[in-house]
């Protein structure tokens, strides 16, 4: 392969180097920041030599080259252009720049739980092999082994609210340990914990409460155990206060005077303002998603199902990571909306899958039949951008998929025990549901699969 020529073809498709804001690579795609996206010819991109695929996502124009050959076509890329070249991070950055408000909102809470996924993953997974273990082998439940290892898997959702402090506080430039008090302080021992609360008002008790603000109101005494809304909006606060502070205060002072005020402004103004007003907020999000998926006869899973691909390709999947945190963090994580979301990446897999096979066209093929495997293990962006909205069909097919399959997940109230994995690894946190979402896949599958096969055929002009 001539990686010089690939990396001209692909400048020449964009529009020159003037166009290029900046340029990064992960791992398979050339990932570009564009300043006119009018001027991109994605026919040319995609005929251009060693590219199996081309799609926009989260304000990037990316482009599949596979491993290994994106880093010799990303070397002579920046040669050739002299545009800047930049670490993944720096580039979301410059693509974030040209995102609305709503976009950017959303892609900071992307920002914010991609880090702190592998953790909640690995709560997950233990919750699941635990619960796989006491269904095979009931006595189980009563040894130190189990409880030992029960231990480590609530461990996560016990102190998310100090994961997602630090990430946040990473995302918006303030200091994590302080990020972390704050975290701290949300679920502090001396705080009724939140999933006792309905525990203790059944047994006729009540919560203590707090006169604040001159007596003008109370507030329960009550952990924000699970709760993500409130954690991420008070960490932006202490950033802002920490910033002026750093600038006003004196640097003699500022060792001191800066944590102090800090914590003690955005610990008062979290228990008293912002933990009150953005927990109700958030169990609103929390009951209309729970309300949305528990709609009579299979109708929400249908609409999850169905939509959740159109989220993907608009970059609101994102938000989605909020709604399944908070459903991992009730006393029993209850993740229902896991099982929708893989229907509909198996759906996009299969649509992918069925046109590799059918398709004459060996650059289709080679393109369709990794970007389906890709689905099936949860990763759809391959599938989706590079083969299925580029021919549009197989994206409708895949949504149909998603849509049978969703159904089923909906009227089987199956749910997943942690969040971050879909597809075939996600029988790790459905232990309880085996058969189930096996049959949620294979329903998505062979809808997707049989309309796909169906609806699309090679477009004349790629047929050899």
């Amino acid at each position: 392969m001539d990686y010089s020529k690939a990396a001209k073809q692909v400048l020449e498709g964009v529009g020159g180097a003037e166009n290029v804001i900046s340029a990064a690579h992960c791992a398979t795609r050339l990932r570009l920041v564009i300043a006119d996206n009018d001027k991109v010819d994605k026919k040319v991109i995609e005929d251009a030599e060693g590219v199996k695929g081309c799609f926009e996502a989260q304000g990037q124009l990316q482009i599949i080259f596979g491993t290994g050959i994106v880093n010799d076509v990303y070397d002579e890329f920046i040669k050739i252009s002299g545009v800047k070249a930049g670490s993944k991070e720096e580039i979301r950055e410059d693509a974030g720049k040209k995102q609305n408000i709503f976009l950017r909102a959303i892609k900071t809470l992307g920002d914010i739980f991609v880090p702190i996924i592998p953790a909640i993953v690995a709560s997950g997974l233990l919750n699941g092999l635990l619960g796989g273990l006491s269904s095979a082998f009931p006595q189980i439940a009563d040894s130190s082994f189990y409880e030992i290892i029960n231990l480590f898997a609530g461990a996560a959702l016990s102190m998310l609210p100090i994961l997602i402090a630090i990430s946040a506080a990473k995302k918006f430039g303030c200091n994590e340990f302080l990020a972390a008090v704050i975290g701290f302080i949300m679920i502090h021992p001396n705080l009724t914990n939140a999933w006792s609360v309905a525990s203790i008002e059944a047994a006729g008790g009540s919560v203590d409460k707090w006169s604040v603000w001159f007596g003008l109101y109370k507030i329960d005494q009550v952990g924000y155990q699970g709760h993500v809304i409130p954690v991420i909006i008070a960490i932006l606060l202490m950033s802002v206060i920490e910033k002026k502070l750093h600038k006003i205060v004196p640097a003699m002072l500022d060792l001191f005077v800066t944590p102090l005020v800090t914590v003690l402004v955005t610990g008062y103004l979290t228990l008293t303002i912002i933990g009150p007003i953005f927990s109700t907020v958030e169990g609103f999000v929390l009951t209309g998603a729970q309300t949305l998926i528990g709609l009579p006869f299979g109708i929400g899973g249908i609409l999850i199902g169905g939509l959740y691909a159109i989220t993907v390709v608009a970059g609101l999947h994102h938000m989605y990571n909020m709604i399944e945190a908070e459903m991992c963090s009730l006393a029993t994580p209850m993740n229902t909306w896991m099982p929708i979301a893989t229907a509909a990446n198996v759906g996009q897999g299969a649509a992918a899958l069925a046109v590799g096979i059918k398709s004459k066209n060996k650059k289709i093929k080679s393109m369709a039949m990794p970007a389906s495997l890709s689905a099936f293990l949860g990763i759809t962006e391959p599938a989706i951008f590079g083969v299925n909205i580029r021919y549009m069909k197989p994206f409708i097919a895949g949504c149909i998929g998603g849509a049978a399959g969703g159904f089923v997940a909906a009227i089987s109230g199956i749910y997943a025990s942690a969040y971050g994995i879909t597809g075939l690894f996600g029988f790790l946190i459905t232990t309880k549901f085996a058969i189930t979402y096996a049959l949620v896949m294979l329903v998505a599958f062979i809808v997707s699969f049989i309309c796909s096969w169906i609806m699309y055929k090679d477009p004349v002009d790629e047929t050899n």
